[in-house]
C-alpha cells in the first residue's frame, strides 16, 4: 500500500500502531490506562440490567457465533459482536471518559470493547491489552484535535472509527499492513450523522459507538482474511478529508502513547461539559440557607460548547426530557435535578424520576447562557459561574472550572475504585470487586483471560 509518492498516509498510522509497545508507556500513562479499565468496566457491570441492553444481550444470544470472546456477566460470542455488547454496556449509562478538543468531543474507553474482545480471542496478555488501548486512545484523541467534524454535521464516532479498527488490530497482533486494511476499510465505512446527538435522542445515542467498536473490530478480522481496503482514505479523491474534514496534518513518527494523561472522567453521571456545573450546584445546595423549593430562578454562565450540545443551543431545545436518553444530555434537568437531589447517579435516571413534577418544573426555570469570556478557557478548564434566587430574592452562586477527575486533578485508583464499588455493588460481591480490581491493577501480569474469567461471574440481575 504505498504510492509514487512514497507510504500513504494511513499506512504511515499503521506503522505507528505496529511498532507500539508496552514499553513505551510512562508510568503516570500506564496507571492512568488502569484506571481508565477499571472506571470503564464499573461503568459497564453498572448496565447489565438497563432495558436496552437487556435486549442486546438477548439478539446476540439467539443470533449465536463463535465463542471467541467472553462477555461480562458470562457466555461467549464471535468478538465483532462481543465488542458491540461489551462497548454498548460502557456507553449505556453515559458515565464514561472523554476527550476534549477545540472543535470536538470524544470517549476514547469507548474502544475498551474492541479491544478487550480482540484481545480474548487471540488469548492476549494484559501488556498486550493495555498497549492496544493506548493506541486505541492515540489515535482518537489525535484525529478530534485535527479532524474535528462535529460542526459539519457528523458524529466524533467518525474519528472512532479509525481508533477502534486500530486498537482491535494491534490487539489481533496484525502486521502494518493489515492494520492499514482494518483502519482503511473502517474508516471508509463508518461516517456517522451527528443527528444522533441533536433534538430528541433515542437509544442509538448510547448506541452509535457500540456500532463502529463492532465494525473496527470485523474490519480488522476481514483485514487478518487479506482483505484490502481503499490505500488513500484520507487524502485520496473523496476521501476523509476530501469529503469531510477539510486538510490536516499529523506526523504518526513523532507520536507517543500519552493522550490518555489529556482524557478527563466522569464524577457526576452526566454529560461530560455538565461535571463543573453540577459542582456548583452541589456547592450552592450545601450553602446555608439553601432551600430548593423556594427556587425561583436559576441562571448559568457557561461556555459556548456546554450551552450549544446541552444547553439548548444549536444542537436543540433540552427542556423536553422523558427518556434517560434526553436527560444526561439535558443541562437544564440536570442542574435541577442536583439542585433537589443533591446527585446525579444512575438512581436519578429512573422513569418516575425524570418525569417528576419538581425536577421538570425546576428544569423550565434554568437559564444557560454562553460567555465569551469562559469560553476562551475551554478546554483548558471547564468554566462554570451558576445564580440561584430564591423567593425572598436570595442569591446563592457558585464557580468551578474543574472537578476531581478533569486531566489537571487526575483521578487517583482510590477515587476510580470507589465509583467502580458503587456502580458494580449491586451486580458483584465484594470478593468479587476485589478479584476483578487487583487483576486490573496489576494487569500487566496478568493474562486477559484472567479479567475475563472474573467478569463472567458478575450477576446479570442485581442483588
Amino acid at each position: 500500500m504505498t504510492t509514487d509518492a512514497g507510504p500513504t498516509r494511513v499506512q504511515q498510522l499503521s506503522a505507528f500502531v505496529d511498532r507500539a509497545r508496552y514499553e513505551d508507556l510512562s508510568e503516570a500513562a500506564a496507571e492512568q490506562l488502569r484506571i481508565r479499565v477499571l472506571d470503564t468496566l464499573g461503568v459497564a457491570i453498572g448496565a447489565l440490567d438497563a432495558e436496552p441492553m437487556i435486549a442486546i444481550r438477548e439478539l446476540v444470544d439467539d443470533l449465536g457465533g463463535a465463542p471467541r470472546s467472553g462477555l461480562i456477566g458470562g457466555g461467549r460470542t464471535a468478538p465483532d459482536r462481543a465488542a458491540f455488547v461489551t462497548s454498548g454496556l460502557s456507553r449505556y449509562l453515559d458515565f464514561m471518559d472523554s476527550y476534549l478538543a477545540p472543535g470536538e468531543t470524544c470517549h476514547p474507553s469507548d474502544n475498551l470493547g474492541a479491544v478487550l474482545a480482540c484481545a480474548d480471542s487471540v488469548g492476549a496478555s494484559g501488556k498486550e491489552l493495555l498497549t492496544a488501548l493506548a493506541v486505541a486512545y492515540q489515535v482518537h484523541t489525535r484525529l478530534s484535535d485535527e479532524a474535528p467534524v462535529r460542526a459539519k454535521g457528523f458524529d466524533h464516532t467518525v474519528q472512532g472509527a479509525y481508533a477502534a479498527a486500530a486498537g482491535a488490530a494491534k490487539a489481533l497482533r496484525l502486521p502494518a499492513a493489515q492494520i492499514a486494511h482494518a483502519i482503511a476499510i473502517s474508516g471508509t465505512a463508518n461516517n456517522a450523522l451527528r443527528v444522533t446527538r441533536t433534538g430528541n435522542l433515542s437509544h442509538w445515542k448510547g448506541l452509535a459507538y457500540p456500532q463502529v467498536a463492532k465494525e473496527g473490530t470485523f474490519a480488522a478480522l476481514l483485514a487478518a482474511r487479506g482483505i484490502t481496503g481503499p490505500e488513500e482514505v484520507f487524502e485520496g479523491n473523496k476521501g476523509f478529508e476530501d469529503s469531510i474534514a477539510g486538510p490536516f496534518s499529523i506526523d504518526w513518527e513523532a507520536e507517543d502513547l500519552e493522550s490518555v494523561l489529556r482524557t478527563i472522567i466522569k464524577k457526576h453521571n452526566a454529560e461530560i461539559h455538565s461535571q463543573s456545573a453540577l459542582d456548583a450546584a452541589q456547592d450552592v445546595r450545601a450553602q446555608d440557607g439553601f432551600s430548593a423549593s423556594a427556587i425561583t430562578g436559576v441562571r448559568l454562565r457557561t461556555f459556548d460548547v456546554a450551552h450549544s450540545i446541552i444547553g439548548g443551543g444549536e444542537e436543540g431545545d433540552k427542556r423536553t426530557v422523558r427518556t434517560k436518553e434526553e436527560a444526561d444530555h439535558s443541562l437544564p434537568w440536570m442542574l435541577a435535578a442536583v439542585l433537589l437531589d443533591g446527585e446525579l447517579t444512575p438512581a436519578q435516571y429512573h422513569h418516575e424520576r425524570i418525569l417528576a413534577d419538581d425536577v421538570q418544573d425546576l428544569m423550565r426555570l434554568v437559564e444557560i447562557v454562553p460567555d465569551d469570556e469562559l469560553s476562551a478557557r475551554f478546554p483548558q478548564a471547564m468554566p462554570a459561574d451558576l445564580e440561584v434566587t430564591l423567593a425572598d430574592g436570595t442569591v446563592f452562586r457558585s464557580a468551578a472550572d474543574s472537578y476531581e477527575g478533569f486531566h489537571s486533578d487526575p483521578l487517583s485508583w482510590g477515587g476510580a475504585r470507589e465509583k467502580f464499588d458503587a456502580l458494580a455493588a449491586p451486580f458483584a460481591s465484594a470478593e468479587l470487586r476485589d478479584r476483578i480490581a487487583g487483576i486490573v491493577e496489576d494487569l500487566e501480569h496478568h493474562e486477559v483471560a484472567d479479567l475475563m474469567d472474573a467478569l463472567a461471574q458478575v450477576r446479570g440481575t442485581r442483588a
